[in-house]
């Protein structure tokens, strides 16, 4: 778990703050075990409540919307997706004592599916791909556009330029920045996605995918859950695969030239904005988005300066 805040403005989430929720809210519960749940999620605070549940509560304003994003929306996904994925139980209002919508999960079982943890590589790269084909064919209702799913990631690329751009600059002298603006140009070169929204997860990382004996078996974390180019999604060959199994989630998906290079290019702007915002304050995040930066440069070599 993070040892300091990571963001300014960020709430103080306490165990005795979450019995009072509860309490108030859902007394039927109040008297279940209330355990922290070490996380390096940047978004929301989680308590395990018993042994069946987790409760998460948003830590900062942008992600206020993502309790009731998932409450009305994964209970419509979950049926058509071949692993398991989060099960919302409650939705809490805000109070006097916090200011945000809240919510009870399910709780799901399995640790961190980090690559040492994959027993087999290339099936796991199989899972992973299986589940983006899934998620994507899923059809999207009538009148829902991405602009309805606050905080998902759907938008064109463009949109993230300037904060790309200025992530290089920020890691100026640990970065190689010719070698990251030409991918990141060739992103933006690539042919746009010409079809319509899918639905797309959003953060394809070991933090929110979970493993049961070597396994891939479940989905979390869906608060970045949005409609747009599938890209998004191919990001995680980058953020989450080696190399070796990078083709193998290709092929199983069937990609394109050009969605290959955006989803590249996503990857690369995921780790270049994370690791400067979160390099003092969440070194495990820090660490992934390291990772998604060397891996989007296809090189062998430690391309980041004075990191071990």
């Amino acid at each position: 778990m993070p040892a300091a805040k990571m963001h300014a403005g960020e709430l103080e989430i306490t165990e005795p703050l979450v019995r009072q929720l509860l309490a108030a809210q859902f007394p039927q519960w109040a008297n279940l075990a209330l355990t922290p749940v070490p996380s390096a999620g940047t978004d929301n605070a989680l308590f395990r409540l018993g042994e069946k549940m987790v409760v998460r509560l948003p830590r900062i304003h942008w992600a206020s919307g993502q309790p009731a994003k998932e409450h009305a929306w994964l209970p419509y996904l979950a049926p058509h997706l071949p692993l398991a994925i989060p099960q919302p139980l409650a939705l809490g209002e805000p109070s006097d004592a916090y200011p945000w919508q809240w919510a009870i999960h399910g709780w799901r079982a399995g640790e961190d599916a980090t690559r040492a943890r994959m027993s087999d590589p290339r099936q796991a790269a199989i899972d992973l791909a299986h589940f983006v084909a899934a998620l994507q064919r899923i059809a999207v209702p009538a009148g829902l556009t991405p602009e309805m799913l606050p905080g998902g990631r759907g938008e064109p690329l463009t949109a993230r330029d300037a904060r790309v751009r200025a992530a290089i600059a920020a890691l100026h002298g640990r970065l190689d920045t010719s070698a990251a603006l030409a991918v990141w140009e060739a992103a933006l070169a690539a042919p746009p996605w010409p079809g319509r929204p899918v639905w797309l997860h959003g953060d394809l990382q070991a933090g929110n995918l979970l493993a049961v004996q070597g396994r891939l078996s479940a989905v979390i974390d869906f608060g970045c859950l949005g409609l747009g180019d599938p890209a998004c999604d191919i990001m995680a060959a980058w953020l989450h695969l080696e190399r070796e199994t990078r083709d193998l989630f290709r092929a199983v998906l069937q990609v394109d030239d050009a969605t290959w290079l955006r989803g590249r290019g996503w990857a690369l702007s995921v780790g270049l904005i994370a690791l400067p915002y979160y390099q003092d304050t969440n070194p495990v995040l820090a660490g992934i988005a390291r990772r998604a930066i060397e891996a989007a440069f296809e090189m062998n070599k430690t391309i980041i300066k004075g990191d071990n």
